[in-house]
């Protein structure tokens, strides 16, 4: 018979203490993991995007979202591997080996994160936490908080996303515009020209292969 070892906070026990403290920070992780991959990744520029692609399409719920959503995240794992891996050498297993404790390994988990997210986190809007808090200007990534980073590093992706989705709704902005006008020409004022720009939007996106286009850009954004 298996034994389920109690869950006891008020043990007076240090292992058992240790164990449940463990416990509770890994759940607590569990909790937060969604909030994490979405913005202190590149999840959130790469799930912007592919939405406007599909918005500029204007093909309704195609792609479904279980698949633009599936497809930002093995974009995500892929261009966060070094950052992952690095983490997992400088942080993970020095703490599963016992070489570091908790804080410690903690403190060597948020340098490669934070220099990943400061990369990529414009000036002027990590001065706007940074001067709310009071803080003074950092002199190197670490002395720049979470707190302040975090959200500078969201509002930063947002701005970038949003630019590249209005490159991508320029070209089929453009073809609207075009059959609108054919069709008042044509006096056909009754038909709506969404109907008729969709097979031309589709079209040109298999043509110029728009996926690729759009997933290399993504990638070589960062």
């Amino acid at each position: 018979m298996i034994e389920i070892p109690a869950l006891d906070i008020f043990s007076d026990d240090p292992a058992n203490l240790t164990s449940t403290v463990q416990l509770l920070l890994l759940l607590t992780v569990l909790a937060l993991a969604p909030s994490i991959l979405i913005l202190m990744t590149c999840f959130t520029r790469v799930i912007i995007v592919l939405s406007f692609v599909r918005s500029g399409l204007a093909t309704q719920q195609m792609p479904p979202n279980q698949v633009l959503i599936g497809l930002a995240l093995f974009i995500t794992f892929f261009i966060m591997a070094p950052v992952l891996s690095e983490i997992n050498e400088e942080a993970l297993q020095p703490m599963f080996d016992g070489e570091i404790t908790q804080e410690e390994a903690f403190e060597a988990a948020a340098h490669p994160i934070k220099s990943f997210m400061a990369q990529h986190t414009r000036e002027k809007d990590l001065a706007l936490f940074m001067g709310y808090q009071g803080l003074d200007r950092p002199e190197t990534i670490e002395d720049i908080p979470l707190t302040a980073l975090v959200p500078a590093f969201a509002i930063s992706e947002l701005k970038t996303a949003f630019q590249i989705g209005f490159m991508i709704f320029v070209p089929f902005l453009i073809i609207d515009m075009v059959v609108a006008s054919v069709l008042m020409s044509m006096g056909m004022m009754m038909l709506p020209p969404v109907m008729i720009a969709l097979p031309f939007k589709i079209l040109l996106f298999v043509m110029v292969d728009g996926w690729h286009l759009v997933i290399r850009s993504l990638l070589l954004s960062f």
